[in-house]
């Protein structure tokens, strides 16, 4: 019999992986292609730290990366660590698609992080193709029908994610709570609504959804009004809405845009209410905007830093991983990315247990609970349901109004709407 043991009583391969670490790990595959024990699982994460969604793409890819960091100091997946590489790439779809590729055919991605509206929907028909999870920061409401069933969506998306409402259903909450709004205020006629954005595909995405159901609910709809992602001057778009006499109108850009828009507004004296999509308010916004935030209405799909939630003291700890001090308050946008996390980190526990961690069997995972909230994060992550036929997780849209105070700014809770399950709505 050949004898594969030195005389330390160590196995040739045991010494190997003692000399070389855990490279050797990485480096092993199985005949049935599933991840072993001993094996890394790999994760991509794309951000944007210095495109035009920076503002935001900054605390949420802090969120993401600070969980992975967590996972893997407490145990990864039931013993097994996850390897992940972070790329910056600058809101530029090419770039996304890159890397995209690169981490498949070197790295033997099993599921992605991701970004944006457009390099999300860009890469729908790669993922479905390599069976490859992607979880996005992109809400768009074009990823929720995984079979293709809504005549209107665009391309059938059954490896894509999000967590949180679309941005399709929080804008038709927007407009739920705007119409009860205008009853209350005692307003008479038709209120009119108008969305405001680049003309692109993330401001874009609930445009077309979100007007048909405002005009479903009784608003006059306006023409669109387009303003650059960048900052700028925007006194011409705001003298535009002064002219028609809009009285809601929906922000679908974010950030410097946002800020610009606020202050040309209050320059000029447009009287409007404004609400916008959940990357459109923050505290930071507010901080920037000054003056002319006032009653501004946004939606989140998390509490805040400061609220005493049961699950805000492992996002505490999480976020030591990049701030050991916890002297920094973090953003809703950065607990959002805890939460796509921990949904993929549960999925793929659940895909270990029941056959290996595929991407095909990390589907299969986030399909098998119903009401589901990442253990430890109760009270922070909405409980969420995806099933095969329906990849809208999570309907529930919480309404915050912001106003600048002063400098002293204050967030509170206005309303909470829960969106039907239409099928018209499923894809769109």
């Amino acid at each position: 019999m050949h004898n594969n043991t030195d005389k330390s009583g160590l196995s040739k391969v045991n010494y190997l992986k003692l000399a070389l670490g855990s490279s050797i790990a990485c480096l092993a595959t199985t005949a049935s292609g599933l991840v072993s024990a001993e094996e890394t699982i790999f994760v991509g994460h794309l951000a944007d730290m210095s495109g035009p969604t920076a503002f935001v793409g900054k605390p949420y890819a802090d969120g993401v990366r600070d969980s992975l960091a967590y996972i893997n100091a407490h145990g990864g997946i039931d013993g097994t660590k996850l390897e992940y590489e972070t790329i910056d790439y600058a809101y530029k779809v090419p770039q996304a698609i890159a890397s995209y590729k690169k981490w498949k055919s070197r790295k033997n991605m099993v599921a992605m992080q991701g970004w944006g509206t457009a390099d999300t929907e860009a890469l729908i028909s790669f993922a479905a193709k390599d069976k490859t999870p992607v979880f996005s920061a992109s809400y768009s409401g074009h990823l929720t029908d995984p079979q293709g069933k809504n005549p209107k969506t665009k391309k059938p998306a059954p490896y894509n994610f999000f967590y949180g409402a679309s941005y399709s259903d929080s804008c038709r909450g927007l407009v739920q709570w705007a119409a009860n709004d205008w009853k209350t205020k005692g307003g008479q006629g038709k209120p009119k609504f108008t969305h405001i954005g680049a003309n692109h595909p993330f401001p874009n995405a609930p445009k077309a959804a979100c007007a048909e159901y405002a005009t479903e609910l009784g608003f006059d709809v306006q023409p669109p009004v387009v303003i650059s992602m960048k900052p700028g001057d925007f006194k011409a778009q705001c003298l535009s809405l002064k002219s028609s006499k809009t009285n809601y109108g929906y922000i679908g850009n974010l950030g410097g845009s946002v800020q610009s828009l606020i202050k040309s507004c209050n320059t000029v004296g447009t009287d409007i209410q404004f609400m916008s999509n959940i990357w459109g308010g923050d505290k930071l916004v507010f901080k920037a905007a000054g003056e002319g935030v006032k009653n501004y209405i946004f939606p989140t799909m998390t509490p805040f830093w400061t609220d005493d939630v049961p699950g805000m003291k492992l996002v505490r700890e999480i976020s030591k991983m990049s701030d050991s001090d916890g002297d920094e308050e973090r953003l809703h946008h950065y607990i959002r990315g805890v939460c796509s996390t921990y949904f993929m980190k549960e999925s793929m526990e659940w895909a270990k247990a029941n056959g290996g961690v595929t991407g095909e069997n990390v589907k299969k995972g986030m399909y098998a609970r119903k009401n589901w909230v990442p253990k430890g994060l109760e009270g922070v992550c909405l409980a969420a349901t995806w099933t095969p036929e329906d990849h809208r997780g999570i309907n529930q849209v919480n309404i915050y109004k912001g106003n600048f105070n002063g400098g002293d700014v204050r967030v509170e809770k206005v309303n909470q709407v829960t969106l039907e399950r239409r099928v018209d709505w499923l894809g769109y």
